[in-house]
């Protein structure tokens, strides 16, 4: 089998999903704008260094969405699919997406944003498979802003394409993987794959393509 794994943010996305939902969350009036911008910027500065605690981030960028609720959530997000994300989808991504879609590669979205906010992006890409950050729920079947299993972050990518893997049967040895990521973060899984492509890379992730011969791929047009 061949797999075509896309991180998505600045891979498949020129932006963050996580870091501009919070952004639009906070124009929408639901957080106070200094403290929330101080901290989602913060959080961003862990993400690029490589030092994020994942559960705490989590527990913040979900706290806006948990306390307005499931249906206005879900109604903000719409809003944001339409507003910030579709028109920031460009034609170069949904083809590459396509393009391994046509070659009868199974493609799959890896990312350590959550499911609340990356689900409907996957499904705005035709991507039916998504490894997100699982979210725990209560007993009404809503988000606690706890992690449900092993987040997907960093080394987590790996072990859970691992666990994906099992469930149809498969291992490392019986599958051919492409991955595309732009970040540092993801190198545990660029090391696993079989042709890892470094996409709008960040500078170490650029340096160390470059160092091991990685295909480096400029997905976005200046």
């Amino acid at each position: 089998m061949k797999l075509a794994l896309f991180d998505l943010d600045h891979t498949l996305l020129p932006l963050d999903s996580d870091h501009t939902w919070g952004v639009f969350t906070t124009e929408l009036g639901w957080n106070d704008p200094a403290e929330f911008t101080q901290r989602n910027d913060a959080f961003y500065a862990h993400y690029q260094a490589g030092t994020l605690d994942i559960h705490a981030y989590v527990r913040f960028a979900t706290r806006a969405a948990r306390e307005r609720g499931a249906t206005a959530a879900a109604q903000a997000h719409a809003r944001y699919m339409k507003e910030v994300i579709r028109p920031r989808i460009t034609p170069e991504a949904l083809a590459l997406v396509r393009a391994h879609q046509h070659a009868g590669d199974t493609v799959i979205i890896v990312t350590a944003t959550n499911e609340f906010v990356t689900r409907p992006i996957a499904q705005a890409f035709g991507v039916k498979e998504l490894i997100a950050v699982d979210l725990a729920r209560d007993a009404s079947g809503w988000i606690t802003g706890e992690i449900q299993g092993t987040p997907s972050f960093r080394e987590g990518k790996v072990t859970r394409v691992a666990e994906w893997l099992a469930q149809q049967g498969l291992g490392w040895g019986e599958v051919d993987i492409t991955f595309y990521s732009d970040s540092m973060n993801d190198l545990p899984l660029l090391e696993k794959a079989h042709h890892p492509v470094a996409t709008n890379p960040d500078a170490r992730l650029r340096q160390l393509a470059t160092e091991r011969g990685w295909r480096i791929l400029e997905l976005f047009p200046e």
